[in-house]
């Protein structure tokens, strides 16, 4: 597969890759700024891959999952996560019907291409768990049956930051399954001034038309597949994931900090990113910045901080960016 002719590879991306641009502006109507936030969103489909979204309320993480919605022509479930929310509520479960005396599945909203699963962090732990099959292996076991979900399949989802009222901290094993993990931020005093001129009414547009269809996306994604990376790229993402493990080795005092670094799933997910990044950008290669502009959203969700981290308030993304200002780029 590294076989490639990154110049082929480029004419090819962008000979296919303008429903990406398309999809941007679609969205763009209805969302003002949060470009990296969109760009995400599309990495997440171009790589198959989940995406959190963390921020207060009211920064447009739904509209914004929504609007990336209304610009595919695919089947989509937004599902509201609460405390009472049951597993059966997102999966489905078998209904007994007394004139056959057998019981039949009734499929639940999961089964769908797109699913927000918004404020996924006010459910419980047993709802949590019950996407883990889902987000991983891409289907549904109700009962002893094992229903395949439909492709592409992809959860985006919102939560409040963790010290907000009501909320409960995602397992570990679920957290590593997202690709990324977003921090949305305030806009700047320019773009809420833009929001204020175009929200600030009653019929305000908040939604948008289809550009793109699932089979273009995957076909986006057999593109992505053949993105060249150099092996002094390869080394760059390992050692960038071993110094998560090992942070004692490039800076003393980061030792005592991380009780976990990231799984080889985040070397994967990296690079599956950092590919898509290049994508985007129409090139046929990965070039070092790509890894450097997805390392935070790959990895902060991913190291395990220990009680003198926190103690200290010392952020995941401050020990990420002492691992990108240690490593040597190639």
């Amino acid at each position: 597969m590294q076989n490639v002719d990154t110049t082929k590879l480029a004419e090819e991306i962008q000979k296919h890759g303008p429903w990406v641009q398309a999809v941007r502006d679609e969205m763009a109507k209805v969302i003002v700024g949060q470009e990296v936030l969109v760009d995400r969103l599309l990495i997440g489909l171009l790589t198959n891959g989940h995406v959190l979204l963390e921020g207060v309320p009211g920064l447009a993480k739904t509209l914004t999952v929504n609007a990336l919605a209304g610009a595919l022509k695919a089947k989509f479930q937004r599902i509201q996560f609460t405390p009472d929310l049951l597993p059966a509520d997102l999966l489905g479960t078998l209904i007994f019907n007394p004139q056959t005396n057998e019981f039949s599945p009734k499929l639940g909203p999961i089964f769908s291409n797109l699913i927000l699963a918004d404020e996924i962090n006010r459910a419980p732990a047993k709802v949590q768990s019950a996407l883990l099959e889902a987000m991983q292996e891409r289907q549904v076991t109700i009962g002893d049956t094992t229903y395949r979900l439909e492709d592409p399949f992809l959860v985006l989802a919102t939560q409040n930051p963790i010290d907000q009222e009501g909320t409960y901290p995602l397992p570990e094993a679920q957290l590593d399954r997202f690709l990324v993990k977003v921090i949305v931020d305030y806009p700047s005093i320019a773009e809420e001034r833009a929001i204020l001129d175009r929200m600030a009414t009653s019929s305000a547009r908040t939604s948008t038309r289809a550009v793109v269809d699932p089979k273009t996306v995957i076909a986006g994604r057999e593109l992505v597949n053949y993105v060249y990376v150099d092996d002094g790229v390869k080394d760059y993402i390992v050692n960038i994931i071993h110094a998560t493990r090992q942070p004692g080795e490039i800076e003393a005092a980061l030792g005592p900090l991380v009780r976990a670094g990231a799984s080889p799933r985040g070397t994967i997910n990296l690079t599956l990113a950092a590919k898509a990044n290049a994508f985007l950008q129409g090139r046929g290669y990965v070039v070092p910045q790509d890894v450097k502009d997805l390392a935070y959203d790959v990895l902060r969700h991913r190291l395990l901080l220990s009680y003198e981290a926190e103690a200290e308030e010392i952020t995941s993304e401050q020990i990420i960016a002492t691992i990108l200002d240690r490593i040597p780029v190639p």
